[in-house]
């Protein structure tokens, strides 16, 4: 079965049991900067696993495209992935385990559907411990199934279980499904989870049955919810009798693609098949992250970080398969030309995709020059010392200030005669990560996963301020993406030049009057159309569900919004502009907080 199919058969599976279609969002959460990236299919979805109505009822599923960036060092192997579609179906007080179970089940083993035989079907649930009992229902409807006992793994807290979002909050059991490929178990405890490639996990069941309190303790939940993820590609590559997700259709044409550009050949050497298998992921990230309708450009801070990190490993890889000139062009072609069905927004920004890449070569290009530069301004001194090493502190400045690649750096060691102090790099490096991850920590704070009183007041301000712009410059204005922390609001709008310090002020003063006036902030579910009709603003086209929400502030503001809002304006505090500057062409970026005196 292909993947296209899979994600097909998934969707009409689960609208044939009642569920909903909703529309898969940006990569970018919008209003949730506890994270870079929207990480999974439930990621949109938490204020409604928190309590919220959702406009489309209590039964969901959709396809998500997603990407996980803590695994970036491990892709190369025939797993792990940056970006990935994921599959998902949900219950928001509706059905509990026993459906979940069943219906899993019958998709992943019916002929009609997915046709895995059942006795490739090995399971885990939560083994239970001090705080919660072990998750003993969950067992025995998988053995009312037919799995048989000695395919159902107790597994502990680490492993099967989810949440909360927060230290307090919705959380609970789960339990996974594994494909057993067939290979023979790596030891006596071969089990599923075990990394040695016997069991394939390709869909996880949670049960959000509990409330962590404050201190620690957990009490059952009045309204149980359902939430499902199951892995596109990881699934493909069962289906299709596969070893690796990289033997899948998408990526052989990618991979075709690199063997034309490097004259190399997948399969005939694991160093190369590492390099070729990165270059597929990362060049397949970077098209749907520049392809996102925030408009991202590489950058050094935050997302934009994470691309050029994405985009430059790509090259370094390119390099060494012996790839002459600039290629990522080339290859984004081929993603976009591959998936421009199912996400028209990569067509759409095609050819800002390709300018982008592009760009980012030609600064690498120079960086590596630089970083070549400076290596051989140091040469001198370090082949007349008595312990002709690379210092790993010089090895980490090339890194840190140039951006120069390690390995390239331990390449240019060798051709010199020299050696290098991996651990000194590597400590320096660690020093770096956590000094980044601390400065992460500060700055990811708020968000959804905590609906804070900051997050959402700010989130509020987001629409006065779009309300307020429009009325001051014009109805050109329109929303093109937003970021909020628990400090302050990022938001981003179509405007073809600067704006005066008067027409700031003008903006800041319409948005406090309507913050003294203290307006109630009202929420109605209705039809898109309806909605536009009724005046509420709507820009981000697909990403918009058949019912949506719309808050209106007074008789200010109408917009359509998923995101936490104040009951009244006047609990919000002064608005105050920080700063106003380009984003990209055509597109200003304003930065606001909100000042309590």
């Amino acid at each position: 079965m292909k993947i296209d199919e899979l994600r097909s058969k998934y969707i009409e599976f689960f609208t044939g049991k009642n569920h909903k279609q909703i529309s898969g969002k940006s990569l970018i959460p919008e209003n949730d900067p506890t994270v870079l990236f929207t990480t999974a299919g439930m990621h949109p979805l938490v204020p409604y696993l928190l309590g919220e109505d959702h406009p489309a009822g209590k039964r969901l599923v959709n396809f998500q495209k997603c990407i996980r960036t803590g695994d970036i060092d491990a892709v190369g192997d025939s797993s792990h992935l940056t970006f990935f579609e994921m599959l998902g179906n949900w219950s928001l007080g509706d059905y509990f385990k026993k459906e979940a179970i069943t219906m899993s089940y019958e998709f992943l083993t019916s002929s009609e559907w997915l046709g895995f035989a059942p006795e490739q079907l090995s399971v885990t649930v939560f083994k239970g411990d001090d705080s919660v009992p072990a998750d003993n229902e969950s067992a025995e409807i998988w053995r009312s199934v037919g799995i048989p006992d000695d395919r159902i793994y107790f597994l502990p807290r680490e492993d099967n279980w989810w949440g909360p979002a927060g230290k307090t909050g919705p959380c609970g059991p789960d339990t996974e499904m594994f494909i057993d490929t067939g290979k023979e178990p790596c030891g006596r405890d071969c089990r599923p989870g075990c990394s040695c490639g016997k069991y394939f996990e390709i869909w996880n069941d949670v049960f959000m049955e509990y409330e962590k309190k404050e201190d620690g303790s957990y009490i059952p939940l009045k309204r149980k919810n359902v939430d499902t993820g199951m892995g596109i590609e990881r699934t493909a590559a069962m289906l299709q009798g596969k070893s690796s997700v990289y033997d899948t259709e998408y990526f052989a044409e990618l991979i075709k693609g690199i063997e034309k550009l490097s004259g190399t050949h997948y399969g005939a050497d694991d160093t190369q098949d590492a390099s070729i298998r990165i270059i597929t992921d990362h060049v397949r990230t970077s098209v749907f992250i520049l392809g996102d309708e925030q408009g991202l450009k590489p950058s050094n801070l935050g997302q934009g970080y994470i691309l050029r990190r994405l985009i430059r490993r790509a090259v370094r890889h390119g390099r060494k398969l012996g790839i002459e000139g600039f290629f990522l062009k080339y290859l984004a072609e081929i993603v976009v030309a591959q998936y421009k069905g199912v996400y028209p927004e990569l067509q759409k920004n095609r050819e800002f995709i390709l300018s982008e890449l592009d760009m980012e070569e030609e600064r690498f290009s120079q960086t590596l020059k630089k970083g070549e530069k400076e290596f051989s301004k140091m040469l001198p001194n370090l082949l007349k010392s008595k312990n002709p090493v690379i210092p790993g502190r010089i090895a980490f400045k090339l890194y840190d200030t140039y951006g120069f690649p390690y390995e390239l750096t331990e390449e240019l060691a060798a051709e010199s005669g020299l050696g290098m102090d991996k651990a000194g790099f590597e400590k320096a490096f660690a020093k770096h990560q956590e000094l980044s991850k601390q400065g992460a920590d500060k700055t990811f704070k708020g968000g959804l996963a905590d609906h804070s009183e900051a997050t959402t007041a700010l989130h509020t301000a987001t629409h006065l301020l779009h309300k307020a712009l429009r009325t001051v410059l014009g109805d050109h204005v329109q929303q093109k993406g937003s970021n909020i922390t628990v400090d302050r609001l990022r938001f981003d709008f179509t405007h073809p030049e600067k704006m005066t310090p008067e027409q700031i002020k003008e903006v800041e003063d319409l948005v406090n009057k309507q913050i003294e006036a203290d307006l109630p902030v009202t929420m109605e579910v209705m039809a898109l159309e309806d909605a536009k009709k009724a005046g509420a603003l709507a820009f981000f086209g697909d990403k918009y569900d058949e019912k949506v929400k719309v808050y209106s502030i007074g008789e200010f503001s109408k917009e359509v919004c998923g995101g936490p809002h104040v009951k009244r304006t006047g609990t919000m505090g002064h608005f105050r502009i920080k700063k106003e500057q380009s984003s990209s062409a055509g597109v200003r970026r304003i930065r606001a907080v909100l000042e309590h005196s």
